[in-house]
């Protein structure tokens, strides 16, 4: 195997395999923060990266993107059907609790002279 080729699979192994986190992500803390565009977009152009390395009989490439295929859309499948836990929001806050209203539970007023 040339070095030609050698850095062709390491590089493709490298963002292949940087898709890996997000579904880590998701399967710990839910999709939310993932937009299906985002993911359809991916999705399209890693598709023509396939078929643009199938064009040039270059392995790397075709590999590499076949991979990514699977991987994004697994992330696209775990988003459907993988809710937020509780307690995950997207600004990272924690979720307010929405089981009473302030009317129901009032608070007593405090007045300091």
């Amino acid at each position: 195997m040339s070095l030609l080729n050698n850095i062709g699979f390491v590089a493709a192994a490298c963002t292949t395999f940087s898709f890996i986190p997000q579904l880590t992500k998701i399967r710990k803390q839910g999709g939310r923060d993932l937009s299906y565009a985002m993911l359809s977009l991916y999705l399209g152009g890693v598709i023509l990266w396939l078929v643009y390395g199938i064009l040039l009989h270059a392995t790397a490439v075709i590999v590499a993107n076949a991979v990514s295929i699977l991987l994004v859309a697994t992330a696209i499948v775990m988003k459907a059907i993988i809710a937020s836990p509780p307690g995950v929001t997207l600004e990272g806050d924690p979720p307010h609790d929405t089981s009473h209203s302030e009317s129901e539970n009032p608070r007593p007023m405090v007045i300091q002279s």
